[in-house]
């Protein structure tokens, strides 16, 4: 179920950068704000934003945070901003924050609610210091999603990694993030590394949670819009193909608009 990359990534790579220089100068800000995770899908959106040439600033936003995931950040960072001068960055520890908000919670017995509830307000904390920034510097927050996780199986928090302005790799499926993290360059470390939303505290890889790897699920995803019945997959490709339906409905609601109930008045 491995898929190879087939976009021409030279002309994609321009086509994001014109496409994001041309909203900010039409929204009259200075540039854009993204929140820097170490892997693969901010270092490769905070590199087309810093191609720009307007204004990049990269923000680190630990809450319990894994080494490894903050050092392949700072790596990237410190690439960055020796590749591009219009790059910044500071870093915000939010760690006090998320200790201090837990402290106001009500208990409760279960365990795997409290700890998924959590993990998304980390991502929401995240959200809105990113939104501070980018209030106080007349910034765009920049989303760092791709077109797997956000319209696939909406692997992301809303509200938290889902609140966002703009999102310039959201057309991209993960196999072609990384073909455009190479082609800009990318330290080795974040192309290598599995891919984790590092809200847990642990090392658990998005693999561990949605249950099959992004190649899968975006076979899946090509499968599906293709057509494609279960009568000639594998007994793996019908468990990849399953998951990937239930996450894909059970999540329409963070890929649809907020539903407006309509008053008649008659």
């Amino acid at each position: 179920m491995s898929k190879k990359s087939t976009i021409n990534v030279e002309k994609v790579n321009a086509q994001i950068v014109n496409w994001l220089k041309s909203y900010a100068e039409q929204a009259k800000v200075k540039g854009f704000v993204i929140g820097i995770s170490g892997g693969v899908d901010s270092a490769v959106t905070a590199t087309l934003c810093a191609q720009t040439g307007l204004e990049v600033l990269c923000l680190e936003m630990p809450i319990h945070q894994a080494p490894s995931h903050v050092s392949r950040g700072r790596e990237h960072i410190a690439q960055l901003k020796l590749r591009f001068l219009n790059v910044k960055s500071t870093e915000t520890d939010l760690t006090p924050v998320f200790e201090t908000f837990k402290l106001q919670l009500p208990k409760t017995q279960d365990d795997t609610k409290v700890n998924l509830s959590l993990a998304n307000s980390r991502a929401r904390l995240r959200m809105t210091t990113l939104y501070y920034f980018a209030g106080i510097h007349n910034l765009l927050v920049a989303g760092t999603g791709n077109k797997v996780e956000d319209f696939g199986v909406g692997f992301y928090t809303k509200y938290g990694d889902g609140g966002v302005d703009l999102s310039p790799i959201a057309d991209l499926m993960k196999s072609e993030v990384y073909a455009l993290g190479v082609h800009l360059k990318i330290p080795q470390s974040i192309l290598n590394a599995a891919p984790t939303d590092g809200l847990f505290g642990d090392d658990r890889s998005d693999e561990d949670q949605l249950g099959a790897t992004y190649a899968e699920l975006e076979w899946a995803m090509l499968s599906e819009e293709a057509g494609h019945t279960e009568n000639n997959f594998s007994s793996r490709e019908k468990i990849v193909f399953e998951i990937y339906q239930r996450l894909n409905k059970t999540n329409q609601h963070k890929m649809n608009a907020i539903p407006v109930c309509l008053v008649h008045r008659d």
